[in-house]
């Protein structure tokens, strides 16, 4: 018998965050973000969810021809554009829309042979300072690319350094607007922190990502709890063994934990081998049979202990939820000090998944 661990991706609520975006952005059409193979979910189990979106975008020219194989005919972006004069015979092939950052992917477009000019998102860089065109050589940029018979469609687009944080889009918004002066075209700024807080930015096209999965962008679950986002992720397992300790009895490696007095506490089949933080302290939340507890002491390769003062009925086959519905993948991120993102796309391939 395997071990106890899956995860389950849930169909429902990826459609239902969708829902969400197009509810907050009612007048933009949708690019959903399913790069790093869906943010950890799996393209072709996130596709049924996601499919009624309206375009898709992602970073890998495989994965972009795996959606043209599981039957997407819509629009596809390429958010970093391709790398190489050959993989413009792919981005061509399979209709691909791609984002142009700079002047060599130009110079790489005049020169392909295409059978039609390629839809791009001519990209700025508005304070990001990772990929893009400045403001003052946006006109230039974009005035080649609209001269070039390779170029079809050009969409302006920026992305967003501080969409979730206090400095917010102001200063980026200002620059964008400077160096888009007097151009005409369909605009792509929002994030899903923009997307969420910054209604002004969402122009014609939003880019959600995080908040498909129905993770924060701030990685604070309390900053989305009333947005209708549902955990899109359930990584559960079962109690595997139980231990009764007495005062000053220490738990897992290190000793990091020591008990203040009698306790019971049970030992579950999952640890950092399964993509879990080894790094997650004593107090990282887990529910034991839907009752919200702690994790004590050290994540080991292949378990970890759980306190069942909560649940003293608890005992070996029970169920635990380390994150999901009940545990915000959030809350579990902000104890490990990292985001909901990194475990999304962490957990291993010794994992069973599977979508409901």
């Amino acid at each position: 018998m395997p071990r106890p661990i899956s995860a389950t991706v849930h169909t429902a609520a990826l459609a239902n965050n969708l829902a969400v975006v197009r509810r907050f952005a009612p007048r933009s059409k949708v690019w959903a973000v399913v790069k790093a193979n869906a943010y950890g979910h799996g393209l072709a189990r996130a596709f049924p969810g996601l499919r009624a979106t309206d375009g898709f975008g992602l970073l890998d020219l495989d994965e972009a021809v795996r959606l043209r194989e599981l039957g997407w005919a819509g629009p596809i972006l390429l958010l970093e554009g391709f790398f190489k004069p050959s993989d413009l015979d792919i981005v061509d092939r399979y209709s691909l829309t791609t984002t142009v950052h700079c002047d060599e992917q130009l110079r790489m477009i005049e020169l392909a042979r295409l059978s039609r000019p390629l839809n791009v998102q001519l990209k700025m860089n508005t304070g990001m300072n990772r990929l893009g065109y400045t403001p003052d050589k946006y006109r230039v940029a974009w005035e080649r690319a609209r001269s070039s018979t390779g170029v079809g469609q050009i969409v302006l687009m920026t992305h967003f350094s501080d969409a979730d944080g206090e400095r917010g889009v102001e200063h980026q918004v200002a620059a964008f607007e400077r160096g888009a002066d007097g151009i005409a075209g369909m605009r792509s700024l929002a994030n899903s922190a923009a997307t969420l807080w910054h209604p002004a930015t969402h122009f014609d096209w939003v880019r959600p990502g995080i908040m498909l999965y129905g993770g924060s962008p701030t990685g604070v679950h309390a900053d989305i709890a009333t947005s209708g986002l549902q955990a899109t992720m359930t990584l559960s397992t079962e109690i595997i063994a139980t231990q009764m300790l007495g005062s000053g009895d220490t738990v897992g490696y290190g000793s990091r934990f020591t008990a203040e007095g009698p306790m019971r506490i049970g030992v579950i089949a999952c640890g950092y081998a399964d993509g879990y933080p080894r790094h997650a302290r004593t107090g990282t939340p887990v529910a034991v049979n839907g009752v919200r507890t702690r994790t004590i002491g050290r994540v080991s390769m292949d378990m970890i202990a759980v306190d069942l003062t909560p649940v003293p009925d608890a005992g070996i086959g029970a169920h635990v939820e380390l994150w999901g519905p009940t545990i915000s993948i959030d809350d579990v991120a902000a104890a490990s000090e990292t985001i909901g993102y990194e475990l999304m796309c962490a957990v291993t391939t010794r994992v069973p998944v599977r979508a409901d």
